[in-house]
């Protein structure tokens, strides 16, 4: 049997499984939002109304977040401007994608609710999943294990660099 190495997926299996934070400053959202720490949290890109932030535990390589500053959990509390923002840097953030890493799809979804499956509730955020043609196999059916072909570090280092180019 061949083995599959993911060290750097310790740190989500061994940790206490809490219950996420849903409000303002135990959000980790929040918390990115109000520190100057971008890369220790993974944000690569503001706007004066929303974040993306890499998914420090994706569903596939590339897995972006995109948020709205304001800790906002309902459609209906965003304004007409943070709409239109979001909408904009989701656009944004999926050619800058197609550009650099070349996928043959996406996902790309907002879960309201914890029924339809949002990690959390109380600060909304879209998810951008790139696809690839044969990118589901095996693994996480037989192994229950998801092979993620890129570091957190690189994929941040690619989306700063292609958003500083001013070509995003």
């Amino acid at each position: 049997m061949d083995q599959l190495w993911a060290p750097w997926r310790l740190s989500y299996v061994a940790a206490p499984k809490e219950k996420p934070a849903t409000t303002g400053p135990d959000c980790f959202m929040c918390r990115a939002v109000a520190s100057a720490e971008d890369r220790a949290n993974l944000l690569v890109h503001r706007t004066e109304l929303s974040v993306v932030i890499l998914n420090r535990f994706p569903y596939n390589n590339g897995h972006l977040l995109v948020c709205p500053r304001l800790h906002k959990g309902r459609f209906d509390e965003l304004t007409t401007e943070e709409l239109l923002d979001l909408q904009l840097v989701v656009r944004k953030m999926i050619g800058i994608i197609e550009k650099r890493m070349r996928p043959d799809g996406f996902n790309v979804g907002l879960n309201l609710g914890m029924a339809a499956g949002a990690g959390v509730p109380g600060h909304l955020h879209w998810h951008i999943v790139p696809r690839w043609n044969g990118d589901a196999n095996f693994m996480p059916v037989v192994g229950d294990t998801k092979v993620i072909s890129q570091s957190l570090d690189a994929l941040y280092e690619l989306l700063v660099e292609e958003l500083k180019t001013g070509h995003g």
